[in-house]
């Protein structure tokens, strides 16, 4: 079958032959059609996960054919008996285990759902990372509720994009942020009720002027700008954090935390019952994902590069026709 794979540390991605995957235990055949990208892929493909060894093939998201029936794969395996938690056993399809940029992949029976009857193949493939870490931080580990207001920094990332979709359905005040002003566009037509340049120095006084402040903050990004979001809070915010692309956050004081009884809210990824109510909102709603591009597998290479770039909006989807 061919396969997308990743050779050696940094460098580029190669369209191969290799052998069809073997069905382990409690394993199924799932015939791909459409897979997805993510920082994730991005990031080990830079060396920058532990315990990689090469060759692989990456990828987490995938919709394809078993037994004929149009599925979706759930990326992550083992999660454990804690809902609060993963357990030390958790794993993510496309490491250490080879994933979904290929022709065929091999998964436990039991990550694999229905794929939603109204998404195409490419979208329902543009779901599942994104789709349950928003699903996630925003409703499991922030507990939003309908008519409170929320900040979704960095629009245009998938996993914000998913945020921003699922707050609008919700019936939240929802408010994005993002470095570019094509995006902060875009994301306005969505229907947040407003957008912001964080490049702008005075990103966080206009977001206050807008909005009075927030509810819950969702971000993905860390570093200088997260005091700015903590000034930002309602007494009783919660921020949920499901990332660090920006680093670690300088010279941040407890004073305002404990004073306006915030709560800060680590999440990542989420458990098999998350994603089955992140499918039954997608479902009850008719949520679909926002496709940036869509890449042949030969096209792999260009794919990874526009997502190494930023410059998407939504998600980078491969097609495996």
């Amino acid at each position: 079958m061919k396969a997308l794979v990743l050779e050696e540390k940094n460098l580029p991605l190669r369209t191969v032959e290799v052998a069809h995957p073997v069905v382990g235990k409690g394993q199924v055949l799932v015939e791909l059609k459409a897979a997805s990208l993510n920082h994730r892929d991005v990031w080990i493909m830079k060396g920058q996960y532990p315990g990689i060894k090469y060759p692989l093939i990456l990828g987490s998201d995938g919709a394809g054919l078993l037994d004929g029936k149009e599925v979706l794969i759930q990326p992550g395996v083992g999660w454990g008996d804690h809902e609060g938690f993963q357990g030390s056993g958790y794993q993510i399809l496309g490491l250490p285990q080879n994933g979904t940029f290929a022709e065929e992949v091999a998964v436990q029976q039991q990550q694999v759902f229905s794929k939603p009857a109204h998404l195409s193949m490419e979208e329902a493939a543009a779901l599942p990372l994104a789709g349950l870490t928003a699903y996630r931080v925003l409703f499991a580990r922030c507990k939003a509720q309908p008519e409170e207001k929320v900040l979704v920094t960095g629009a245009g990332g998938g996993v914000a994009l998913f945020c921003i979709q699922f707050a609008l359905k919700a019936g939240l005040e929802v408010y994005a942020t993002s470095g570019a002003d094509e995006k902060i566009a875009k994301a306005k037509k969505l229907g947040v009720a407003g957008a912001v340049n964080y490049k702008v120095e005075t990103w966080a006084e206009s977001l206050k002027s807008q909005s009075g402040g927030f509810d819950v903050i969702i971000d993905g990004a860390g570093g200088t700008s997260f005091n700015q979001l903590v000034k930002l809070c309602n007494p009783g915010a919660r921020i949920g954090i499901y990332g660090g692309t920006t680093g670690s956050i300088p010279n941040f004081s407890p004073q305002p935390i404990f004073w306006k009884q915030l709560s800060i809210l680590g999440s990542t990824m989420g458990s098999d019952r998350d994603f089955a109510k992140m499918l039954d909102f997608v479902n009850l709603h008719k949520i679909v994902p926002i496709i940036d591009s869509v890449f042949r597998l030969e096209e792999g290479d260009r794919a990874f590069k526009r997502m190494e770039a930023g410059e998407q909006f939504g998600k980078i989807v491969i097609n495996m026709a």
